[in-house]
C-alpha cells in the first residue's frame, strides 16, 4: 500500500486532501501541533496521526510529504524527508494534481468561499452530473465532512488566494465572491492583492468561464481583461451571461442571512453553466440548509440560549454577521467569544476592528490565535491591548481560552434567551461541547 505523510493536517483544507488519499486506498500518516474534534473523526478513518512531531517517523518508504505554507521547513519532520530526499509538496501543488485533470470549478474571494463553494457542490451532487469535492467546512450531506470524491468529471474547490496558491489550479470556471484587502502579512496593498486575483483569472482554461460581482467595487475592476473566456456578471436582481440577460428566480432560502442571499446567486450562475434546469437549481436552493462553523446553531442549552459557531475574521465578515444574527434575533442579546485569528492581521486591520462589533451586547476576547507571526507583531499586539482598543461599552479581556470555557459557563447560567457565539478562526470552536 503507498503511503503519504501530512504536517499539520488539522487545518481543515488540508484534512480534505488527506480524504482524498484515504479514497484512493493509501496509507495516510499525520502530525499536528493541535487536537480537536476534527482530528478525532479523522482518526476513525484509519489514518495514522500524532499531535506533536516525530522525525523517526519520516522514512524512505513515503511516497510523499504534504505541508500547509504555514508550517516552516525547518520543522523536523520536513527536514527529514529533505535529508531522505523524499518528495515534499505544498498542499495546494499536491491538490493540483488531482483537480487539474477535472473539470474544475474554483471559487476564491476573500469572504464567504465556503458556503458558495458548499451550495455548488451540492447542486451537482444532487444531480446527474454528480461530483468531486473539497470545501472549507463540513456537511451532513457528505456525512459530516469536508469532502466528497466519486467518479464524475466535475471537481468543485474552495480556492485560498494565501500566498497566491491558488494560482495551482486551472479552472474550467472560476468564481470569485469578492475582493477585501486581507493577508497583508504577504500582499504589500490593494494592488497587488488585486494582481493575484488577476492572475487567477488568467489560469482559467480559454473560452471558459469566470462569475464575477458588478455591484463589488474591486470585482468589477476584473471583468474583460481576457478576450478569451467568457464572462458571467451578477448585478442586483440579474446576471449577463453569453450575451443574454437572465433574471434571477424568485426564492427563499432556509437560511435567511443577507450574504448567503448573494452567495446563492453565484452557485445559481454556476449551474446554469453547467446547463442544468432552473426547476433543479431552485429546489437546491430551496433546501440549502447551511455548513459547519457558518452561522452555524449548535444547540439551545438548558437555560435557553442558543450557542453559535461562525468562521468570521475580518472586520468585513465580522460586521455583517452580527448585524444578520441581531436583525433574526432581535430580542436576544447578542454575547460574543472572539478570538482575533494572527497578531499580524490584527494589527493590519485594527482600524476596522475597532467598529465591526456595532451588533454584538457583550464581547469577551480570550487570546489572540498564532499563525505565521513575528515576534515584532507579538510584541505590538496582544489581546488585552486588543480589548482596549474596541469601540464597545460592554467587554471583557480573559487571559485564555481555556479559562473562557468558565466565562462561557458562567455568561450562560446568567442569561436566559441569549445567543453566544463563538466567532473567529482559531481555536474558539472548542468550546463547543462545553455547554
Amino acid at each position: 500500500m503507498k503511503k503519504i505523510y501530512f504536517v499539520w493536517i488539522w487545518w481543515i483544507w488540508v484534512s480534505g486532501l488527506a480524504r482524498y488519499y484515504l479514497h484512493a486506498w493509501y496509507s495516510v500518516y499525520w502530525s499536528d501541533k493541535y487536537d480537536s474534534e476534527l482530528i478525532w473523526e479523522l482518526k476513525k478513518e484509519w489514518a495514522n496521526i500524532i499531535v506533536w512531531e516525530d522525525e523517526d517517523r519520516i522514512n524512505n518508504d513515503f511516497e510523499k510529504v504534504v505541508y500547509t505554507e504555514a508550517v516552516p521547513l525547518s520543522q523536523s519532520e520536513l527536514q527529514k524527508a529533505q535529508d531522505l530526499w523524499i518528495n515534499i509538496e505544498t498542499y495546494p501543488v499536491a491538490l493540483s494534481k488531482i483537480v487539474n485533470d477535472k473539470k474544475l470549478i474554483a471559487v476564491s474571494g476573500t469572504h464567504w468561499k465556503s458556503t458558495t463553494s458548499s451550495m455548488i457542490s451540492l447542486m451537482f451532487h444532487n444531480s446527474e452530473l454528480n461530483t468531486n469535492a473539497l470545501v472549507w467546512t463540513l456537511l451532513k450531506e457528505f456525512d459530516n465532512k469536508n469532502a466528497y470524491y466519486s467518479d464524475s468529471e466535475y471537481f468543485v474547490l474552495e480556492a485560498c488566494e494565501y500566498k497566491r496558491s491558488f494560482l495551482a489550479y486551472k479552472p474550467y470556471i472560476a468564481a470569485i465572491t469578492n475582493v477585501d484587502l486581507d493577508h497583508l502579512d504577504y500582499y504589500k496593498d490593494l494592488e497587488d492583492y488585486l494582481s493575484a486575483f488577476e492572475s487567477f483569472l488568467s489560469n482559467i482554461k480559454p473560452w471558459w468561464y469566470a462569475i464575477l460581482n458588478w455591484e463589488e467595487e474591486n470585482s468589477k475592476k476584473l471583468i474583460w481583461l481576457r478576450e478569451d473566456i467568457n464572462y458571467a456578471v451578477i448585478y442586483n436582481n440579474y446576471f449577463e451571461l453569453n450575451n443574454k440577460k437572465y433574471y434571477f428566480e424568485n426564492y427563499e432560502l432556509l437560511i435567511p442571512w443577507e450574504h448567503i442571499k448573494y452567495d446563492s446567486k453565484i452557485a445559481y450562475v454556476a449551474w446554469k453553466i453547467a446547463w442544468l434546469s432552473d426547476d433543479l437549481i431552485i429546489e437546491n436552493l430551496k433546501k440549502y440548509s447551511g455548513a459547519w462553523r457558518r452561522m452555524e446553531i449548535i444547540k439551545t442549552s438548558v437555560n435557553n440560549n442558543i450557542l453559535m459557531s461562525d468562521y468570521g475574521h475580518h472586520p468585513n465578515e465580522i460586521e455583517p454577521t452580527l448585524a444578520s444574527i441581531k436583525q433574526k434575533f432581535p430580542d436576544k442579546k447578542l454575547i460574543v467569544f472572539f478570538e482575533p485569528h494572527q497578531y499580524s492581521r490584527t494589527l493590519e486591520l485594527l482600524e476596522e476592528f475597532k467598529n465591526c462589533f456595532g451588533s454584538a451586547d457583550k464581547i469577551i476576547i480570550p487570546s489572540i490565535y498564532e499563525s505565521r507571526d513575528s515576534d515584532e507583531d507579538k510584541a505590538k499586539i496582544n489581546a488585552k491591548k486588543f480589548t482596549d482598543l474596541i469601540n464597545h461599552n460592554n467587554k471583557l479581556y480573559w487571559v485564555s481560552l481555556k479559562n473562557a470555557e468558565n466565562i462561557l459557563k458562567q455568561e450562560d447560567e446568567n442569561n436566559n434567551n441569549a445567543i453566544l457565539l463563538l466567532l473567529g478562526a482559531g481555536n474558539i470552536d472548542n468550546l463547543r461541547n462545553i455547554l
